[in-house]
């Protein structure tokens, strides 16, 4: 798989700038020509994670704001390879540890590659273990998802770790004693997710039951290794992360925190960051950056604002305009354009920004669509209905084959009645061929304003 496409690093020029997206016609904040940075209008980094609604459950909270108010601490936080790449849901992580970072601190990102041979219980049913090749395989392509969102310059300089270093050398009777002995079985059956699967048919397996061991032991070795005294990460994943404050609080005899992040989901309760039901990845060759684009753009208003402050750098005044104009211009989408900018530009950088912004205004009829690169014209076309067709294919038979029409007498009377057009031209005359005469040999149908298809001719 290819690996992923190179991001910004910090001090470069805000890709988003290039687009000037904005209409002087309207009052929508002006984009930003500066890298990520944390809201100046906040003296605290604590106070600003808060109000982006990024804190859902935590330890003691005063004693956090204190420390993130304090000099620079090492945080951390561990992403197991379950799969070839990181999706939305890491976003969520991967925007928290960075904005951490701009406040000073420390970042260590954790690829578990001792952890992802193990796999954490899921409320409904075991993992299928994967091979240790393929966790391998993984561990690379995360390692390399995660050091695109972090810097790795200046004194607070991120650092990759691998739980696979510290853990395979340690013996069974060494784990079993150095650290096992610190558990209580009692404690550990109460976890959300072993009991779930405790009260299921499934059941759960030892190897599942001893995962939360093995999490506490990354903090406790990240503790001793980087005197790191706080992990994020998931508020599903709550009962792991205190598993490693209670063992260095047991073994060292020190306070240590954790930040669970709230689980994202739509305003209507369903599970966030799928798109007709498959996940939204960071890897392009998982998902294109337009059909990521397309996910952040269809965002429902009684959502937008909430992603905004989660997954942007806006500041509180940029995005209090924003719901003002959900507010009272709904129908512009200027938040959710802003918002589908923003994200598709900071995890595929700016020119990747720049096309399918271009590609997205094209099809719909705001752009020059022979202007586009074949091949994001093509990632656009993927997530349309589609059809290949041979060359010389009358286009009524192709608004048949990609479903635009029922029938073939259906689509002369849609052409008779001025409702059909090809590559952005009328068509008139329903013995017309489809040509394929955009880049990439491709063509792309449109009956009425807003239905389209698109056409690869072979």
């Amino acid at each position: 798989m290819p690996r992923p496409a190179v991001l910004r690093r910090p001090g470069r020029v805000h890709p988003a700038d290039s687009l000037k997206r904005v209409s002087s016609a309207t009052a929508e904040p002006a984009v930003s020509a500066l890298a990520p940075a944390n809201d100046p209008t906040f003296d605290n980094v604590w106070d600003e994670i808060v109000w982006r609604g990024l804190v859902h459950v935590s330890t003691d909270q005063d004693a956090l704001r204190d420390l993130l108010a304090g000099g620079p601490i090492t945080y951390y936080c561990g992403f197991d390879p379950t799969a070839p790449s990181l999706h939305l849901g890491n976003l969520v992580q991967l925007l928290l540890m960075r904005r951490l970072q701009l406040a000073g601190h420390k970042p260590l990102g954790l690829v578990g590659g001792s952890t992802g041979l193990i796999g954490d219980p899921r409320p409904s049913a075991e993992r299928t273990l994967n091979t240790k090749e393929t966790v391998a395989e993984w561990v690379g392509y995360l390692r390399s998802q995660v050091e695109r969102f972090l810097s790795f310059e200046g004194d607070n300089a991120a650092r990759i770790v691998n739980n696979l270093d510290w853990t395979a050398p340690l013996s069974a009777i060494d784990f079993l004693r150095d650290i096992g002995k610190h558990y209580r079985v009692g404690t550990m059956l109460k976890k959300d997710a072993v009991s779930a699967r405790l009260n299921s048919e499934a059941g759960i397996s030892y190897t599942e039951f001893s995962y939360q061991i093995l999490q506490g032991l990354d903090y406790l070795e990240l503790f001793r290794t980087y005197d790191c005294v706080l992990q994020t990460g998931g508020s599903d994943q709550w009962g792991n992360l205190t598993s490693g404050v209670d063992l260095i609080h047991y073994v060292e005899h020190r306070s240590v925190h954790a930040i669970g992040t709230p689980l994202i989901t739509n305003s209507d309760g369903t599970k966030f960051g799928k798109s007709e039901g498959n996940a939204i990845w960071l890897d392009p060759a998982m998902c294109s950056p337009y059909r990521m684009y397309q996910f952040w753009l269809n965002t429902d208003d009684a959502d937008v604002i909430t992603r905004l402050k989660i997954f942007t750098f806006l500041t509180r005044a940029e995005i209090e305009e924003y719901q003002r104009l959900v507010d009272t211009e709904p129908f512009r989408r200027a938040a959710q354009k802003r918002l589908a900018l923003e994200v598709t530009t900071f995890v595929h950088g700016t020119d990747a920004a720049a096309a399918v912004v271009a590609a997205s205004d094209a099809l719909f009829g705001q752009g020059d669509l022979t202007a586009l690169d074949a091949g994001t014209l093509r990632e656009a076309l993927d997530e349309l209905p589609n059809a290949t067709v041979p060359q010389g294919t009358p286009v009524v038979q192709a608004l048949v084959e990609t479903g635009l029409v029922a029938s073939l007498s259906e689509a002369r009377r849609a052409i008779a009645q001025g409702g059909v057009s090809v590559d952005g031209t009328r068509v008139d005359d329903d013995s017309a061929v489809v040509a394929g005469s955009l880049p990439g040999g491709v063509s792309v149908l449109r009956r009425g304003k807003k239905t389209l298809a698109g056409v690869f001719v072979a």
